[in-house]
């Protein structure tokens, strides 16, 4: 079901709101998912996105919420998102973790938002805005802060190359098909994609009665993974792309080190260090410079656009005509339906990719 037009004030406060709900889900997830670090992880995961797939279907029916059946290259897509966003990003840090400390890895994903700033608009058929590329690298640096460097070998660098790519194309590979599908069925797809995918390598890698070996403290990870990290985070995360598009919702990602440092604090672990402190100043200065510039305050307008690459209609997002944006437009192919809104939706960079831990992987 298509997400409600939103005045133009509310759509961004809207996707300010579940970009920060899912990043914040993300974050605190970094004590719950170090419980996995010595689990059959691949088959704790495919459990994970069973349950979360089961869950989005329940939740779907129950809403009365008509979940539209992909169609063409559509299918590319959710497939591309579940086996780099979920997997991929799954199998890097897995891999990664025996060559890097994890905050190698948290570093290459604070990464991400300076590629959504410039990749991401392109991919909506305008053009990146210097503000929020330099918004992206302040976050990029402040989230650094936060998380500190670590000591890794070659090997360890190019898993967390990988990681970056991975986390980066759980939202990227997601705009084309966000504008037909919406959140929730781009949600609902990747989800039970990767839980095939995961299960396969789980049966090779870890046996078929691996899922006999998880313990209490196993199950209820797994059960919060599913239900925070992955079904209400990546339907949040999706919503805040769709409505303030790749480059703004990129953005939010600095929240998820920052819910990171206070979950840690609120298990009784030490207050943050000064230099922490200064992260997270720089982090809201980031946010701050992308969310809040003048072009938020002339609204964003909603437009139909071809997706030039393969050819099928699109929503975007655009600053309103005026200095700060020039509005994009093409036609739609004959004979072709085009989509009037998007849904709203949460992952990758979602999910629990911040963590500070060596096990499982986070979200996306």
């Amino acid at each position: 079901m298509p997400a409600p037009d939103l005045p133009n004030g509310s759509a961004p406060a809207a996707g300010i709101a579940t970009g920060t709900g899912a990043m914040i889900c993300v974050g605190g997830s970094v004590a719950v998912s170090g419980v996995l670090a010595h689990a059959p992880v691949f088959t704790a995961e495919a459990l994970r996105y069973t349950a979360a797939c089961v869950i989005l279907l329940v939740l779907a029916r129950v809403t009365g919420r008509r979940l539209v059946m992909p169609r063409g290259a559509e299918w590319l897509w959710l497939t591309g998102i579940a086996a780099t966003g979920l997997v991929l990003f799954n199998v890097a840090l897995v891999a990664g973790s025996r060559h890097a400390e994890p905050a190698v890895l948290g570093v290459a994903v604070a990464c991400v938002p300076a590629l959504l700033a410039v990749i991401g608009p392109l991919l909506e058929g305008s053009r990146p805005r210097a503000v929020l590329v330099a918004a992206a690298l302040a976050v990029t640096c402040g989230a650094a802060l936060v998380q500190g460097l670590g000591r890794t070998d070659g090997l360890g660098v190019a898993w967390a190359a990988v990681v970056f790519g991975c986390e980066a194309a759980f939202t990227l590979l997601a705009i084309p098909v966000l504008g037909r599908l919406g959140p929730w069925v781009v949600s609902v797809h990747t989800t039970w994609i990767a839980a095939v995918i995961f299960a396969l390598i789980g049966l090779v890698h870890e046996g078929p009665g691996a899922a006999a070996r998880l313990g209490t403290e196993d199950w209820l990870a797994v059960t919060y993974l599913a239900v925070a990290v992955t079904a209400a985070a990546f339907v949040m995360w999706y919503s805040s792309v769709g409505r303030l598009g790749a480059s703004r919702a990129g953005l939010l990602t600095g929240v998820a080190p920052v819910a990171a440092a206070a979950a840690g604090v609120l298990l009784g672990g030490p207050a943050p260090r000064p230099l922490v402190w200064a992260g997270l100043v720089v982090v809201a200065a980031g946010l701050a410079l992308g969310l809040l510039n003048g072009a938020h305050r002339r609204g964003v307008h909603r437009r139909q656009a071809t997706h030039r690459l393969m050819g099928f209609s699109s929503t975007i997002f655009q600053p309103a005509p005026g200095p700060c944006g020039q509005l994009w437009s093409a036609g739609t192919p004959a004979g072709q339906a085009t989509s009037t809104t998007v849904a709203s939706a949460g992952g990758g960079a979602p999910r629990e990719a911040l963590k500070n831990s060596s096990g499982a992987h986070q979200t996306s």
